[in-house]
C-alpha cells in the first residue's frame, strides 16, 4: 500500500504553502541555531529529508560540503534549481532515509521541519537512526527538531483553517492515533471552487520518547531543547530539539 509521503501529487499541491519564501529566508538563521546548539566545527553535513533544500543550501553557503537526501523527486528538482541560482553546490540524493546510510561520512546530520517519525513502524523510525548513527564520525552530532507531543497535547485543536493566497482556505482536520503515538491530518486544499484532500500521519514523541529513541540507536549522550535558540525543553517550549552526539 502506497504511503501518504510517496504521492507526489501532495507535495506538488502542497508546495507553496508548506515552503513560503519567508520559510526560505528563515534558513540560514536556523542553521546558525544549529550549528550553536552542537557547537559545530567540521566539515561535512548530511540534511535528511531535505525537501526543497532550505538548509542544506544555507550550509553550502557557509563553505560545508552537504548531501542531501530526499525521496520525492519534485522536492528535489526544486533543491537543485534553488542551489544553482544560489550558485552553491550540494549532493542530492534520491533515497528514501530508511535506505540511506554513509558510514563514517559526516560530522553532522540533521532532520528539521517535522521530518522524523513519517514511518507508522517504530522499527522503521529506528532503522533511520541507527543509519545515521552509522553514518557520523566519531565525535559527530544529528539534531533533529519536530513539534514536541507536549506541545501538541496543550494546544490540540481537531479542526484548523488558513488563509491561502489568491482566496482560497487550507483546512486541518487533525486525530490522535494510538493512545498518543501518531497524529493523523486530513489536508483539504480549497481553491478556486475546487477541493483536493491528503491525509498526513506522522509519529509523534515526547521529549524523554525522542531522547530514548536516539540512545536506543546508539547515541552516547542526548540533549534536548525548545527552540533552536537552546531554550529549555519546558511548558513553554515551541519545539522539540534532541541533538544526540556519537
Amino acid at each position: 500500500m502506497t504511503e501518504w509521503f510517496e504521492n507526489e501529487s501532495f507535495w506538488r499541491e502542497m508546495y507553496a504553502h508548506m515552503f513560503p519564501d519567508e520559510r526560505f529566508e528563515k534558513a540560514q538563521e536556523e542553521i546558525e541555531g544549529v550549528y550553536g546548539l552542537v557547537g559545530f566545527e567540521g566539515k561535512t553535513a548530511l540534511d535528511l529529508c531535505c525537501g526543497p533544500g532550505r538548509h542544506a543550501i544555507a550550509m553550502a553557503k557557509r563553505g560545508v560540503k552537504v548531501t542531501a537526501v530526499d525521496r520525492t523527486r519534485f522536492l528535489l528538482d526544486k533543491a537543485r534549481e534553488r542551489a544553482q541560482a544560489a550558485q552553491v553546490d550540494v549532493e542530492w540524493v534520491l533515497s528514501d532515509m530508511r535506505e540511506f546510510a554513509r558510514p563514517v561520512a559526516f560530522d553532522l546530520a540533521i532532520s528539521m521541519f517535522t521530518s522524523f517519525g513519517y514511518f507508522e513502524d517504530r522499527q522503521d523510525n529506528l532503522r533511520v537512526l541507527r543509519n545515521v548513527y552509522q553514518s557520523l564520525r566519531p565525535g559527530g552530532a544529528c539534531l533533529i527538531e519536530v513539534a514536541g507531543k507536549e506541545r501538541l497535547a496543550k494546544q490540540f485543536q481537531p479542526t484548523l483553517s488558513t488563509p491561502v493566497p489568491g482566496g482560497g482556505l487550507l483546512v486541518q482536520r487533525q486525530k490522535i492515533l494510538d493512545d498518543w503515538e501518531r497524529i493523523s491530518s486530513e489536508w483539504i486544499l480549497i481553491e478556486n471552487g475546487a477541493a483536493k484532500s491528503f491525509t498526513v500521519e506522522v509519529a509523534v514523541y515526547s521529549g524523554q520518547e525522542l531522547k530514548a529513541l536516539l540512545l536506543e540507536a546508539g547515541f552516547a549522550e542526548v540533549h534536548l531543547y525548545g527552540d533552536l535558540n537552546g531554550a529549555e525543553y519546558g511548558l513553554e517550549a515551541t519545539r522539540l530539539v534532541a541533538v544526540g552526539r556519537k
